[in-house]
Formats: structure tokens, sequence, C-alpha cells
């Protein structure tokens, strides 16, 4: 393999005494912050709370070695624990051995297609998941995924396990055997996490909570009261695993994982370049996925789950000091420490202690500030983001976040076939042609019509580009002469090349010339392969508005 394919090279060899310092305190924190996470996410994820620490091992160590973020945080998150357990638990009994099995093949399909488009240079493709679209779904998971956490806060097995309606009812159908123990150690976390975060940021809360709890449960004996606890944590490296392959349940897996790439994908390249940018180096998009992609593949090898880089572990990362990812394998290092010498000491962990982190955890993703931005801003961004984010809810996770890609897609389409247009004039102060309705004093040639259109062209909005034109012109009886303004025009299709012809010979016909003025490099050449060219001349040819007016008078 050359050594361009392993980013890790570049900071190897420039490696420092300086960055060590950084890297270990980095890792360490990292570490202790991931460790009560990684297994409340695994819980959350329908898998046993090791897994997540399993998950946090052999993927981390890959991608340090084939990612480009420095700091990027790698490891379970849960956004993606969500996704699993929606799209596994619908064919198998979450926990089981199936379950954990179609889990690792699920790791694996994600790791493959990520690994895959960015081999292919498919990055770009989460650009069609607008931000939009992501804010509502985000908003709506973090609902359902802290809804799907009240059994263990509250202590209750349920029959509802993803409808957040049907839950919120059995809950309260259910109060009078509702655990008041469990209730009072998930409300007592999220108050300690709520207050730390406050008063004092940099101590890590959840294993502030994780520590107290297990003494409270074991000094009380809790557990005899009806408190969940973790249990038995099994020692020792992750074993070896090899997902059990079935062609049925690729198929029936795809679309989900399909999902999972592109979300956690998207999760982990704004977290990477909002850092770089900050630091001042860049991330290789493309490189990124390859990296995740690979970290996947291994780790479905070694009994975890699908990972990607989380917002918050990331944040922690860079604040901590992290110089490069020597900083994640540290972590890594120190979870497998963990896992050999120290999973007797979660024992007695409750399990409404690992609700609760997962449901503070996922608040800060509900983000009505940015709901009431892009309202303020274009309203259909914001319909589009309560479009995903009411599906999400109601409907499910990947039927809610297709339902918000195709509106948004919609409205994309609808606005490329209904483009901005405007009739120009001379404002004679500024020696510019502008926008009359922008612009009222702007004089206006009785005889000439100056319009300017702000789109590619192309098939679909070429009947708008036409009814435009004929409306404007019935208002404007005495024109002779009509100047397309091409400098808002990048591009142009065939379609739209032949009915552009059309709408000058038939023009033409009537008495109305119709020239082209500013026309760019890219367009021009396609009309100089249909040797438009040689056939209009110096017609399509204007280098300004004002050079076309010159002539034509």
């Amino acid at each position: 393999m050359k050594l361009n394919w392993i980013p890790a090279f570049d900071w190897i060899s420039t490696y420092s005494r300086d960055d060590l310092r950084g890297d270990m305190s980095a890792g360490l924190i990292v570490a202790i912050m991931l460790i009560p996470q990684g297994m409340a996410y695994a819980m959350l994820a329908g898998l046993p709370p090791v897994v997540g620490l399993y998950a946090s091992t052999i993927p981390l160590l890959i991608y340090a070695l084939f990612g480009t973020s420095r700091h990027l945080a790698v490891g379970p998150v849960a956004m993606v624990s969500l996704l699993v357990f929606s799209g596994v638990s619908a064919i198998a009994e979450p926990g089981s051995s199936e379950y954990i099995s179609l889990v690792l093949l699920l790791m694996m399909l994600i790791g493959l297609i990520q690994f895959l488009m960015g081999v292919l240079r498919l990055g770009f493709l989460v650009t069609f998941l607008s931000h939009a679209v992501i804010s509502g779904f985000t908003s709506a998971a973090a609902i359902i995924i802290g809804v799907s956490q009240l059994k263990h806060v509250i202590g209750l097995k349920l029959e509802a396990e993803k409808d957040v309606f049907l839950i919120v009812i059995e809950v309260l159908q259910r109060v009078s055997e509702i655990n008041p123990i469990a209730l009072i150690l998930g409300f007592a976390t999220i108050g300690v996490l709520v207050g730390v975060k406050k008063v004092a940021p940099k101590l890590p809360g959840p294993l502030v909570v994780v520590v107290l709890s297990i003494f409270t449960v074991y000094i009380l004996q809790l557990q005899t009261f009806g408190v969940k606890i973790v249990g038995d944590v099994p020692s020792g490296l992750p074993s070896l695993s090899v997902p059990a392959f079935s062609m049925d349940a690729i198929l029936t897996l795809l679309p989900i994982a399909i999902t999972i790439s592109l979300i956690g994908f998207m999760e982990s390249i704004a977290m990477a370049k909002a850092i770089a940018a900050k630091e001042k180096y860049k991330v290789n998009a493309n490189k990124e996925l390859v990296g995740l992609g690979l970290a996947n593949v291994g780790g479905s090898f070694f009994s975890g789950y699908p990972v990607t880089g989380g917002f918050s572990r990331s944040a922690v990362n860079h604040q901590a000091g992290a110089k490069t990812p020597f900083a994640t394998m540290i972590t890594a290092i120190l979870v497998l420490l963990t896992l050999v010498f120290f999973t007797d000491g979660f024992y007695f962990l409750p399990n409404a202690v690992l609700g609760a982190i997962i449901i503070v955890a996922v608040f800060s993703l509900i983000d009505v500030r940015e709901v009431k931005y892009l309202f303020k801003v274009k309203k259909i961004d914001g319909w589009t983001c309560i479009i995903t984010f009411v599906s999400t809810l109601l409907i499910g996770i990947e039927q809610g976040i297709f339902i918000g890609v195709v509106f948004s897609l919609l409205v994309f389409i609808w606005r490329s076939a209904y483009p901005h247009v405007a009739v120009l004039g001379f404002v004679k102060e500024e020696q510019v042609f502008r926008n009359i309705k922008r612009y009222p004093e702007a004089t206006v040639d009785p005889q000439v019509l100056i319009f300017r259109v702000d789109a590619s062209l192309y098939f679909a909005n070429m009947t708008f580009l036409e009814n435009q034109l004929r409306e404007l012109l019935s208002e404007k009886p005495d024109t002779k002469s009509v100047i397309f303004d091409f400098s808002g025009v990048n591009s142009i299709d065939a379609v739209a090349i032949h009915t552009l012809e059309e709408l000058i010979e038939q023009y033409q016909s009537a008495g109305i010339t119709i020239v082209l003025a500013s026309v760019k490099g890219p367009v021009m050449d396609l009309f100089k392969k249909v040797q438009w060219d040689v056939k209009y001349g110096k017609q399509i040819n204007y280098l300004s508005i004002q050079h076309a007016i010159t002539d034509i008078k």
C-alpha cells in the first residue's frame, strides 16, 4: 500500500515532545468521557453495554491511521445508536445473538459503503442532505432517543419501544408501577450532569455520576429494590468476530446501512471541518470516508458496532489540547486497559444512570433557535425542517429522513424551474444596469427590453422563461430589441439551446431582434459546438449590455 494512502505518516514524521503532552492529556480526558457514554449508547442501540467499549477500541486505532482530522474523536454516538436500533430491531430481538450478529453485519456494510464512497470520490453526495433536513431530523431523533430512555429512568419494561406517543401514553397509564428509587437515581443523575456542566464544565460529569451511582447502589444494595443494574461485564480484549453473511440480511439492512453511512459521515465531517478551520489545516472528505469506512470494517471483526465522529467528544478532545490522532490512540488504549482490568467495577452501575446520561447528551440536539432562523431567512427551508421533524417523529427514523430529502430535492427542482429573472434599467448616477423593481429611478428604453436570468438554463425552466418573455413583451408593445443578460447563466443544456434558438427565430420573424450579452466562456463553448458563432455571429457575443445597446441603436 502506498504511504500516501496512510495519512498517519504525515503527522508521525513530524511528531514532537510538545505534541505528546497535549495528546496524553486529551486522550485521558476523552477516555474518561467515552467509557460511560460508550456503554450508554450501546444500550440505546439494543446491545450489551460492553459492546460500546469494544466499539471504542479497534475502530479508534484504525481511524487514527487513516483519518485526516487531527482532532476528531471517533466512537459510538447517540444518533447512529438510535438508527442501529431502529433498523435491526425490526428483524431481530434486541440483545439476542441474532441481533448482535446482524449489527456486526450492518457495521461491515456501513464500512464498505463509506470506503467505496471515499475511493470513488463520492463525498459530495452528503450535500444532498440539506442543513434544514439534518436539523429537523436531529431534533426529532433527539426526542425519540430521550423518550426511549424513559424505561430505564423509571425502572419499567415498556411494551412500546419506538413510537414516541405510544411510549408516553404507556408511561402515563402505568404511573403506579414506576420504581421510585430508579426514578430518583435518574433525576438525580440529570440534575448532577446539568449542574456540573454549568458550575464546573471541565469536570467529567458522566464519570462523576457513574462512580457515585455505583457506590450508592453497592452500599445500599438498591438492586434488591428492583433497580436494574448492568451486572457482569465480560472482561478481556474484544474477541475476533466474523459477521454472518446472508444475502437476505444484506438486502434487508442495506437501506439503513446507506442512511447511517451518510448521516454518520455528515456528522463527522461537519465537526472535523469546523475544528480544522480553527487550527488552520485541511481535512479531505474522501479520505475521511476511507478512514471511517476502514474503522467500521475493522470494528465488525472485533465485536463492535457502527461508529463515527462525535460532536461533544471531538470538542472536548480539541479543548483538552490534542495535537494529533495519537490522542485517539491513547483513548483506545485506555479503554482496552479498562476492559482488561476494571470491568468488575461496573457491576453495580444502574441502567437508570446510563439512560439519564443519554437524555442529557441528546437534549442539546433539539435546536429550536435554528428553526426560527430558517423561517426568518427562507420560509421554505423552515418548512423543510418542520416536515422532516414531523415525519421522523410520526412515521419513523428512516422514513422521516427520506421524506425530508425528497422534499428538499423537490424544493430545489422547483426553485431551478422558476428562477429569478429581472428587467434591467440604466442607473445614470452609477453608470450601471440594475433591476427596475429595486431601482425605480432606472431609465428604460421603450424599444429595448433588457432581460436578465439568474440561473443556469435547462429543459425544466425554459417554459417559464418563454412565458416570462411573452408577458414582458405584451406589456411593452413598442419593443424592437431584446437583450438577454447572460451574466447569471453558468451552464446550459441541449434542450435549452434548442428552445432558445426557436425563440430567436420566432421573434426575429415578428420583427424583434434577440441578442445575448455577457455570455460566459463555458456557455459560449457550447454555442460554438452547435455553430451559433457562424449562424448568429456578433448577435450572441456582446461583451456587455452597453456594447449591445450601442450596436443595436
